[in-house]
């Protein structure tokens, strides 16, 4: 993975012109990332090349978080034409492998991972869109849009946002604040090899409910997070805080809304996009979404999956449709 044709130039107007530039792993879009090593310094080159990817998001939203006290990366320097940004490098080491590898640090990495989301409480909402209904209902959609017909089930969509639009008030907050909405144990990490937490992949943060990171967090995509986990740090949150059972309510909405766009989008990686990898976690997301629709607040979101989507065909959409 060879650096962008500007990288050069970029480095040497901000005093990086002499790091060796590594490559570091990318992600789901069409983002690539290096590590710039310069006399026992490092940063982060991140190239988001136009037009595919707009890093001004990610800029913004990292001043404000930064400005007020939130462990972001430091912007060092950008250059938007091209679409390379340098920022603070925080390491390697992420909360996921760390608690995987240190069992008994999970807990209290969690904990700390609350405890970042408290504070995020305490803070009005930056200068983002709304994650209004609209929003929720076009990602609850993606669930109906691409994995139903990758497993070939004919679906009731009109009765599926009918559903939806039944349940979305115990999603919309009175006093909006951030939403970083990609909020999980890989995109934490540790800073310098400390235990502190820093903050990645926020650039579509949004103004909505509070209860969406701690989905986000507690219902793991990527890592099983077990129900006792996710039980003890959603009683801390309500703890500290002082949120009821309308904020729990507006958990499982969340996370029943989050885990339907994920098996949504999951699809659309390897059908569209050609990568196969994410449809294996989709088990877990079903897992997670059936958990949420237990709650007697998604009473009409269950009904319409119990008769539109059986147990047998909640799963790695890839498996199934072969079978």
């Amino acid at each position: 993975m060879n650096p962008p044709a500007g990288t050069a130039d970029f480095l040497a107007k901000l005093g990086w012109g002499e790091g060796d530039v590594l490559p570091l792993a990318g992600d789901a879009s069409f983002r690539r990332y290096f590590r710039v090593a310069d006399h026992g310094r490092s940063a982060i080159l991140m190239d988001a090349p136009p037009p595919h990817e707009d890093p001004r998001p990610f800029i913004e939203v990292a001043q404000w978080l930064v400005a007020r006290g939130f462990p972001a990366p430091v912007i060092f320097g950008t250059d938007l034409e091209q679409g390379l940004v340098l920022i603070e490098d925080f390491g390697d080491a992420r909360m996921r492998e760390t608690v995987d590898a240190a069992p008994e640090s999970l807990l209290r990495m969690y904990e700390a991972a609350v405890d970042i989301l408290i504070r995020l409480r305490g803070e009005p909402a930056g200068p983002w869109r709304p994650y209004d209904r609209k929003e929720l209902q076009r990602e609850a959609d993606l669930l109906t849009e691409w994995y139903c017909p990758a497993i070939g089930l004919t679906v009731d969509t009109d009765g599926y946002a009918k559903a939806w639009g039944e349940v979305f008030d115990h999603a919309l907050a009175a006093e909006p604040v951030t939403v970083l909405r990609d909020y999980h144990a890989e995109n934490l990490m540790l800073i310098g090899g400390t235990e502190a937490l820093g903050l990645l992949d926020f650039q579509d943060a949004l103004a909505g409910h509070p209860a969406y990171d701690l989905v986000s967090l507690l219902q793991d995509a990527r890592r099983d997070v077990e129900p006792e986990i996710e039980a003890a740090m959603l009683a801390r949150y309500r703890r500290v805080t002082g949120a009821g059972d309308d904020f729990d309510a507006a958990y499982h909405v969340l996370g029943a809304q989050r885990n339907a766009k994920i098996v949504g989008i999951f699809t659309r990686l390897w059908r569209r996009d050609g990568k196969p990898r994410y449809p294996a976690m989709c088990p877990r997301v079903w897992r997670y979404l059936n958990r949420d629709l237990a709650h007697p607040a998604l009473a009409p979101v269950k009904k319409w999956f119990d008769a539109n989507i059986p147990a047998d065909q909640r799963g790695d959409p890839m498996e199934i449709a072969r079978a």
